[in-house]
């Protein structure tokens, strides 16, 4: 809003300083700041209001060391993180950006989403919340929303090198080096660990021309719905302990962040020979506000916490990452990037399956970890047991201690899918 503001008036009035809004780092900074300052000052009165109101978090009792002192804790704390990012963005970003927009429905539309589950968790005192079934018809047409955009709308262009002298070919000069490309709707993505580091969707379809075109457009939306659905019911699970989800979508929203810089940026992208997405530079605002919001968050999140996210901020952080990762064309490096959202949906998946398993074929079900998602697994590790090097009874690990080696690994995996790019 800002932005465009100042791009008026600088028509009409020679404003000091009003040229700086023209460059993406400064108003990623400002934005970056502005929602740190947002989520700790708002936040703090959003809490108080909060816990007057008595929303506070249902624990149940699962044998977990510490927990039931959580009780009462308040929840819904993922409308600081919302609006922490929501705010900065409307400020500072250019609103006629395709790609910002989709950012901005999706935070919004998932946000209301888990905003309802919670809101009949906490008032209407129903435990389970909104149905598992109409959580996934709302991912489910978000993902069709976001898909049809990429694919309909005309600002959705990738460039594609092509040969010198190529009819219609932009061209590019580069210090030294000149770079003919040209735009073209595709549904090209990045692929890790190949050479030529690039996959097109249309490849699964067979035939020729605008038939194969049209089925690779409808495979990537399928693919979209997919992605959506996952990372945003893996975040959503990852939210369990204090701070957890936050310090790994922070480590996440910094990689993505990296990514859209440089695929945004024709220098970098044909240095580091990575894809160049023409516009995709107005993300890294949102993806400042995100960070600035995450960590302001993690000010009261951090443990012992003071608020929880609740739906309202997990399945919206998921969603982000997701729809942001496929913007960028970088979908394919999400099991890597978010390893830890995968495996604990993983652990679940697996739980579930043996269990039933089991009761099925031999009338008891068994398990294959304490309990899950994964995280609680370590939480109950020492609960029962006996060390047998000492013989005495093994101590549970601290919360504080699981969540900070769970960041050090989504670190790890940040480093791994940012190094995936230049291995070939």
């Amino acid at each position: 809003m800002i932005y465009h503001i100042l791009t008026y008036l600088r028509k009409l009035f020679d404003i000091p300083g009003a040229g700086m809004f023209n460059f993406i780092s400064f108003r990623a900074a400002l934005a970056m700041i502005f929602s740190l300052t947002v989520a700790l000052f708002v936040g703090k009165r959003i809490i108080k209001m909060l816990q007057r109101r008595q929303i506070g978090d249902e624990i149940r009792d699962l044998g977990i060391e510490g927990q039931m002192s959580k009780k009462g804790t308040p929840t819904m704390g993922g409308i600081i993180i919302l609006l922490s990012i929501l705010i900065p963005v409307l400020l500072f970003a250019r609103l006629d950006n395709v790609y910002l927009l989709l950012m901005i429905t999706t935070t919004v539309w998932l946000g209301l989403i888990g905003l309802i589950d919670d809101y009949i968790k906490v008032f209407r005192k129903n435990k389970k919340g909104l149905s598992g079934k109409a959580k996934i018809i709302g991912q489910i047409g978000l993902g069709i929303i976001v898909g049809s955009v990429l694919f309909l709308n005309d600002g959705v262009v990738v460039r594609e090198k092509v040969k010198p002298g190529t009819p219609g070919a932009q061209v590019t000069t580069v210090g030294d080096r000149t770079i003919w490309s040209i735009e073209s709707k595709s549904t090209i993505t990045t692929l890790p660990l190949f050479k030529n580091n690039e996959f097109n969707y249309n490849m699964l379809m067979p035939g020729k021309g605008k038939t194969k075109q049209v089925g690779g457009w409808i495979i990537f939306v399928l693919a979209t719905i997919l992605i959506i659905t996952a990372v945003s019911n893996g975040a959503n699970l990852t939210d369990g302990i204090d701070g957890l989800l936050t310090g790994i979508s922070i480590v996440i929203g910094t990689t993505l962040g990296i990514f859209a810089y440089l695929s945004g940026n024709i220098i970098y992208a044909d240095y580091l020979n990575i894809m160049y997405i023409p516009s995709t530079g107005e993300l890294v605002v949102f993806i400042a506000a995100f960070i600035g919001a995450l960590i302001g968050f993690l000010w009261y999140n951090s443990y012992p916490a003071q608020v929880f996210m609740g739906d309202t901020g997990s399945l919206a952080l998921g969603g982000i990452i997701a729809v942001f990762a496929i913007i960028i064309r970088k979908e394919l490096l999400i099991p890597v990037l978010c390893g830890i959202f995968f495996v604990e949906s993983l652990s679940v998946i697996a739980q579930v399956t043996y269990f039933k398993y089991t009761k099925k074929r031999y009338g008891t079900g068994k398990r294959i970890f304490k309990m899950t998602p994964l995280h609680h697994h370590y939480q109950k590790q020492g609960n029962a047991g006996i060390d047998a090097r000492i013989q005495k009874p093994l101590q549970p690990i601290p919360e504080s201690k699981i969540t900070v080696r769970f960041w050090i690994i989504a670190i790890l995996l940040a480093v791994i899918t940012v190094v995936t790019l230049k291995v070939r």
